[in-house]
């Protein structure tokens, strides 16, 4: 899939996310731009997962656990919608899945690891859709988006949380 998704294809707060994308591909996007944060993360040292750039954000462990879990119900509902599923699928709060998760606990590389795997299964997802299932609509957080616009949703998230790790965890 090559176009951009319309703003009648998500809602407003996804915006900030999908401008960020290039355009181009979206799967050839996935694909390449894994590779650049994969790089930026193996080069922080495992001492650092802990910190946090300010009183109560997210550590760099928790924000990639964080990129994980979002990765992984973003292809969820992509899934459910490019299988022409109607359900209206149920919104999530960012907030309570990290403070319900262990990710301080887990060495930084295995998030890492981790984070590589759920990619490789959304690019496996995505790049076996057919023309018809990126258009297909459906509701998730009681918004309308398409399985495109989530393809794009993925990625323009990973680019914000990359451009914070590099301006805010890492500066």
């Amino acid at each position: 899939m090559t176009t951009k998704p319309g703003t009648e294809e998500y809602a407003p707060y996804y915006g900030k996310y999908v401008t960020l994308v290039p355009e181009g591909d979206i799967v050839a996007t996935l694909a390449s731009q894994i590779n650049e944060t994969l790089a930026l993360l193996r080069a922080i040292p495992e001492e650092k997962g802990w910190h946090a750039y300010a009183p109560g954000k997210w550590s760099i462990k928790q924000s990639l656990g964080h990129l994980i879990d979002t990765e992984r119900i973003m292809a969820y509902r992509a899934l459910r919608i490019a299988r022409h599923d109607k359900t209206a699928l149920a919104g999530f709060e960012q907030d309570d899945f990290v403070a319900h998760s262990d990710f301080n606990a887990r060495t930084l590389a295995d998030l890492i690891e981790e984070f590589a795997v759920v990619r490789q299964a959304t690019l496996h997802l995505l790049k076996h859709l057919r023309a018809v299932d990126w258009e297909q609509m459906g509701t998730a957080s009681e918004n309308p988006v398409t399985a495109r616009a989530l393809a794009y949703i993925i990625a323009g998230h990973e680019l914000y949380h990359r451009e914070l790790f590099t301006s805010r965890y890492l500066a």
